[in-house]
């Protein structure tokens, strides 16, 4: 998820643990904590494209790294605030549910974490964007207005648990709307005959109303979306592997590195004198001239007998012009 859902989570599970006994510095340990396992993007800064895509929510998100690095955040924030005479421990459960409760939040997301790793299994549950107004600011709303009052406050605890009660209510709630979704999904691929090994949906950018599907058959994928305020048959548009044309690129590692990221949801196509790695997880960008492309694409070329591939980037009017065209699809087909 964003930054700054991130934070409010953080900082709701820092009042919740120590707010009784320390006040806004919970939240404020709290918020910190939160925020911590992104830190992940610095480090992916450093190196290539590929290495930064493995890496990110991998070690940072998992259980492990909570584990090793509350006992040291913990202490080192007993030492910082020595008037709290709490000792290490307690601040050792507050950093840990600050650091645990970001991952655990970022596997309700298509991109997922690897929580466990190193196994390096992506738990990805695809039920919630990255950033969702609905989760986001009830919960901002709530946090906010724990601050005005005092710590020993009834009401205080009360606003801080209906914060956390509500957010929670809501991502329970993507599962079962995403469940719903997935049948209406499958009942379209048989009302009109069509055979399919797999099907991956996941909600459209800031909202749970539109989702979008993923459906895999032998020799092309086909990609939907479905509004809840639909009043056509879904069409499916269909987007060919083309796996015989690129098959001399799987001999490279790089090119079998990016197909274990997409968890085998690529298309790989030549255009501009130039291959593409297109990984379908998170959909595809409209254009104003009717035509779309890939959300993560990436250029591959080759260098010393070494695929290196580069990310294809997104302009600002390519964004707004995506909002126009959510607003207008999330209304109906």
């Amino acid at each position: 998820m964003d930054s700054l859902t991130q934070i409010v989570l953080g900082a709701a599970i820092g009042e919740a643990v120590l707010g009784k006994k320390v006040g806004n510095k919970a939240l404020l340990y709290g918020a910190i904590a939160g925020t911590i396992p992104d830190l992940d993007v610095i480090l992916g800064a450093l190196t290539d494209t590929i290495t930064t895509l493995e890496w990110h929510r991998g070690f940072s998100h998992s259980l492990l790294f909570c584990v090793l690095l509350a006992p040291v955040l913990g202490w080192l924030i007993s030492q910082l605030e020595p008037k709290s005479d709490l000792g290490w421990k307690p601040w050792t459960k507050l950093v840990f549910l600050g650091l645990f409760t970001h991952p655990l939040l970022d596997t309700f997301t298509s991109w997922g974490t690897q929580l466990f790793w190193p196994i390096k299994t992506r738990i990805a549950l695809n039920s919630i964007f990255v950033i969702d107004p609905l989760y986001t600011l009830p919960f901002l709303v709530f946090t906010i207005m724990v601050l005005f009052y005092k710590r020993q406050s009834k009401t205080r605890r009360l606003l801080n648990s209906a914060g956390l009660l509500i957010s929670t209510l809501y991502l329970l709630a993507t599962l079962v709307i995403k469940g719903v979704v997935e049948k209406r999904f499958v009942q379209a691929l048989q009302d009109q005959h069509i055979a399919y090994t797999q099907i991956s949906t996941r909600p459209a950018p800031l909202n749970t109303i539109l989702w979008n599907a993923n459906i895999d058959t032998p020799d092309y994928y086909l990609i939907a979306n479905y509004s809840f305020f639909d009043s056509q048959p879904i069409r499916f548009k269909s987007y060919p592997k083309q796996r015989d044309a690129s098959k001399d690129l799987m001999i490279y590692p790089n090119v079998k590195r990016l197909i274990a990221i997409s968890d085998g949801w690529y298309i790989i196509d030549y255009k501009d004198d130039h291959w593409y790695f297109n990984d379908l997880r998170f959909g595809l960008i409209p254009k104003k001239d009717g035509t779309s492309f890939f959300s993560f694409s990436y250029r591959l070329e080759l260098h010393n007998e070494q695929i290196k591939a580069t990310e294809v980037q997104k302009t600002g009017r390519d964004a707004q012009f995506l909002m126009q065209s959510l607003w207008q699809r999330i209304k109906g087909n």
